[in-house]
């Protein structure tokens, strides 16, 4: 496709234009004199994001015929965790530092809607259903190395370089299946695939659908601090994810005889690659030397620009272009810091 070739240049440019203003940025710093002004060499956090966010995919089967495009779209939303998080930042001389941060939360609730597409007459939809999330869990892992380029002047605050891998993880349970529309005029006969009446409410507290998502990315981006008082900040960071490898697993836990029977390890498997990006913005108060109360907000976001999604049916397998994928998490911040 046409645009998927522009959005992976723009990918690869930007990733590009992002390693070359590094580069230079550390060549610069280099000329300058050493930082004279003392610091910490640890910076250790803990703190919490209370986030809300969505997963949507979906996948283009209309080769085979009957089948509109897109063919399935599943949507994960109002998806609500509060996370814990722990970072620690070492610097290993007074201008490049190293970084870790990992988070972890289980899944408090959301909905899952699963809408099928239909070809017969144009595109239609064929069914759709609504299942709670009872579960699982997010994790993610952030490390970077950075590279101190400015000290602003009296002592008003700093600006950082940095580049590093993320990690990022969702598992979900989805239980139950409530039928929210249904017109089976929309696919072939043929086919063999039906809808239940509108209205339809069954497998109430099973585990209709497991789906675990796996986001595997680079990143280079820059972090700030302005100090509007002795004691308060503005804090800001902003990262870039030129490349991004998204490997999404779902089991079907339903789907075990019949025509549309697939295996259940897992039922439906994707891969893809895209782009993303991150960004926190926040306030900073010293409450006394050393230790410091940050509250800010952050957004999260990735893109699959192409992949493919494998169907593995109990007996053959099929394989149809990835049309989309997106997750999006955002939310409050809150940490405790201390240096030394």
């Amino acid at each position: 496709m046409i645009w998927r070739s522009r959005l992976a240049f723009v990918a690869v440019l930007c990733g590009g234009l992002t390693v070359i203003g590094l580069a230079c940025a550390v060549q610069n710093a280099a000329a300058q004199d050493p930082i004279t002004e003392s610091r910490p060499k640890f910076d250790i956090a803990i703190g919490t994001w209370i986030s809300t966010g969505y997963t949507r995919w979906a996948h283009d089967a209309s080769s085979v015929a009957g089948l509109g495009d897109p063919t399935s779209q599943l949507t994960y939303e109002d998806v609500g965790t509060n996370v814990i998080e722990l970072t620690g930042t070492a610097w290993l001389t007074p201008r490049w530092f190293g970084r870790l941060n990992v988070g972890g939360a289980s899944i408090g609730g959301g909905r899952l809607t699963d809408n099928d597409y239909g070809s017969v007459g144009g595109q239609r939809l064929f069914s759709s259903t609504n299942s709670d999330l009872s579960g699982d869990s997010m994790w993610y892992l952030n490390a970077d190395g950075g590279f101190r380029v400015a000290e602003y002047p009296n002592h008003r605050g700093w600006l950082d370089l940095f580049g590093g891998f993320q990690w990022w993880y969702t598992k979900y349970h989805a239980t139950g299946v409530a039928q929210v529309a249904c017109d089976n005029s929309a696919v072939p006969p043929s086919l063999g695939f039906t809808c239940d009446p509108v209205g339809t409410v069954g497998f109430q507290g099973e585990t209709v659908i497991t789906n675990t998502a796996n986001w595997y990315s680079i990143r280079a981006g820059a972090s700030t601090e302005y100090r509007l008082t002795r004691r308060l900040s503005l804090l800001g960071t902003a990262a870039l994810i030129p490349l991004s490898i998204i490997e999404n697993k779902d089991i079907h836990h339903l789907r075990t005889s019949g025509p549309d029977a697939l295996q259940q390890d897992p039922s439906i498997s994707m891969l893809g690659w895209g782009v993303g990006a991150n960004a926190d913005a926040g306030l900073r108060l010293a409450l006394v030397k050393n230790l410091f109360v940050n509250v800010g907000y952050r957004v999260w976001w990735n893109y699959a620009v192409d992949g493919n999604v494998t169907i593995h049916g109990v007996s053959a397998s099929s394989e149809y272009p990835l049309t989309q994928f997106q997750s999006i998490r955002q939310g409050l911040t809150a940490s405790l810091n201390f240096t030394f």
